[in-house]
């Protein structure tokens, strides 16, 4: 992890930090079941909990029994409890050791090996090629600046065949935030032209939807799934309140992108 370049060195200390503050997404599952997370899988859940909910589509989660599963800057205990459970031989790829932490935590809980690597999303060097079934990649690729070489790195380790799950915020609220809510909508306030926005403590990036899937296509990944964020839907009773985070979700959200790496030799 020497020589950070800018983005990554803000982004990094950025989730240590949340991680000291107990931020939602830097707390690891220690209360998850396995009969839920197999019905998941299997499409027989109607209303998943949370980290549940998160992972979608569900049938990524179905059949890693056995699988080598990357967590891609995905760390924090969560998603790989989730696969852990399953019998997925997972490793945890993280730019924040707190975050690793976490992941380390979950197993020792449930009992389940996992390996915890910190590095930058961007140089996966310390994978060897063709390593893994499944990349699983949370919502963090809006902290990079270019798709291209996440795109390239995921593509090398996979083995032929093997399936990529990442997802995206929508672009055209990529920097809405919470605090936007004006009483009547939260407000779009940057021009879709802007590519960064710089706050927080953190560096972040807007990703066009031809960076997305012309990306994918280049790296050699064939596109075989597009889901919305199933939370786009979610019916709260009673409704959230106006600028709370579920709220939010209600009017911003992303999706997720499944792909596959193509063997050799095929277009």
């Amino acid at each position: 992890m020497e020589n950070l370049d800018r983005i990554a060195a803000m982004n990094r200390q950025h989730w240590e930090r949340m991680v000291r503050e107990g931020c939602g997404f830097t707390l690891p599952s220690l209360d998850l079941d396995r009969v839920l997370i197999r019905r998941y899988a299997e499409g027989s859940l109607d209303h998943p909990p949370e980290p549940l909910i998160w992972m979608y589509p569900a049938s990524i989660l179905d059949g890693v029994e056995g699988k080598d599963v990357l967590c891609l800057a995905s760390g924090g205990g969560q998603q790989s409890a989730v696969f852990g459970l399953q019998g997925a031989r997972v490793t945890v790829v993280d730019l924040a050791e707190g975050q690793l932490q976490g992941d380390r935590v979950a197993a020792e809980h449930y009992g389940y090996p996992v390996t915890t690597i910190q590095a930058d999303m961007r140089d996966l060097s310390c994978l060897s090629d063709e390593s893994f079934d499944l990349v699983y990649q949370a919502p963090s690729v809006c902290y990079v600046p270019d798709l291209r070489p996440v795109f390239a790195e995921v593509t090398r380790v996979l083995r032929p065949g093997g399936v990529y799950r990442v997802c995206f915020t929508n672009p055209a609220t990529e920097f809405v935030g919470m605090e936007s809510w004006d009483g009547h909508g939260y407000r779009i306030s940057l021009p879709y032209a802007q590519k960064e926005e710089t706050s927080g403590g953190s560096a972040q990036f807007r990703h066009y939807l031809a960076d997305i899937f012309n990306g994918l296509l280049a790296a050699g990944l064939s596109i075989e799934q597009v889901a919305d964020d199933p939370q786009y839907f979610t019916e709260h009773r009673p409704p959230p309140d106006p600028g709370t985070w579920h709220h939010y979700l209600l009017y911003c959200g992303g999706f997720a992108v499944v792909s596959r790496k193509r063997p050799a030799g095929q277009a």
